[in-house]
């Protein structure tokens, strides 16, 4: 079941498009990774969902409830964790959750019983007493989902959440965002940090320009990224010769000595090689030409040469995050 819905969405700054008809759908329980280059309208769609914004044109909706006509019943059902969260000066952690929880008429004992248990979760508890400003970076943004967690929404909406953190924040971050996603909440998150949404998102959606340019999994994106196989090829010797005879193979589309600058030889070419000492070929195959770029291998042992490094280049999400940005998957 969809929980977030967007059609058409349009939001415009002037002359600027910041979001350009964009169509988004994410299921109830997903984790959804929104990546894209600065400016690209992540956090424009982001504000339109927590209704900080209104779109210039099109609709969104949470839990079937429209934005910028149903804004009182929508946003008890969604917490917003902006990049830089604010603290009003003096404030200590469990007065800034009672101001909050009392913002959602959550009073009494509920109020203090629900202030303990969302420390806990963000393993914060033992700072309860501790101003907020006095909180590092990575202390601070555990405590901005605290604050959001108090009501118990169904949606998160994260711009940024790790973004500035050093790296054992960052992992506890992204800990603390698994325990979330197992207690069945639906996560939209925005990041540059791409293996870690990898690792925690079922679903990714790549963003330029304020166009959708993919929306699918990870195993999705990097099907779609994937040009053929890239394999880095060692020999023990000769290995211009070896790069000139792996590049006449049925299949091998491009042949690239490594640590030249760029030294590349097309099917059929042939180089000097002079003053270079190159240790690894990186061999593009082309997975379309009907051919298996496991017979590699054979091709350079019955021509003498012995092979000391064959192996297949990961596609990861970044690669499929820069392919894809660039327009070189259609």
């Amino acid at each position: 079941m969809a929980i977030i819905e967007t059609t058409n969405l349009t939001r415009k700054y002037g002359e600027l498009v910041a979001l350009d008809n964009l169509n988004l759908t994410i299921e109830e329980g997903s984790c959804y990774g929104f990546i894209g280059p600065n400016g690209a309208g992540k956090t424009t769609t982001i504000k339109i969902l927590a209704t900080l914004l209104k779109p210039s044109s099109g609709q969104a909706s949470i839990d079937g409830k429209i934005i910028g006509f149903q804004n009182r019943m929508i946003r008890p059902l969604i917490g917003y964790v902006p990049d830089f969260m604010g603290a009003y000066e003096d404030m200590v952690v469990t007065e800034y959750l009672e101001f909050f929880a009392a913002a959602y008429n959550i009073h009494g004992e509920q109020r203090r019983k629900v202030v303990g248990d969302v420390l806990e979760l963000t393993d914060l508890s033992y700072k309860a007493t501790a101003e907020v400003n006095s909180l590092s970076r990575g202390m601070q943004q555990r405590l901005s989902v605290a604050r959001v967690l108090l009501h118990d929404p169904k949606v998160l909406l994260m711009d940024e959440p790790a973004s500035g953190l050093d790296p054992r924040a960052r992992i506890e971050m992204r800990e603390l965002l698994k325990e979330l996603r197992r207690m069945g909440k639906t996560i939209l998150i925005s990041s540059h940090i791409l293996p870690e949404l990898a690792e925690l998102c079922n679903v990714v959606g790549i963003i330029e320009r304020g166009k959708l340019l993919f929306s699918g999994s990870v195993r999705e994106a990097l099907q779609r990224a994937r040009m053929g196989h890239v394999i880095h090829v060692g020999v023990a010797d000769r290995i211009q010769k070896a790069a000139e005879l792996l590049a006449k193979v049925p299949g091998v589309k491009k042949v690239a000595l490594a640590d030249v600058d760029p030294t590349v030889l097309q099917a059929g070419a042939t180089g000097n090689g002079a003053g270079a000492k190159p240790q690894v070929i990186h061999v593009t195959f082309d997975d379309a030409a009907g051919q298996s770029f496991t017979d590699l291998p054979n091709v350079l042992v019955n021509n003498g040469f012995r092979i000391t490094k064959f192996s297949e280049e990961a596609v990861n999400l970044e690669t499929a995050f820069m392919r894809l940005t660039k327009g070189l998957v259609q």
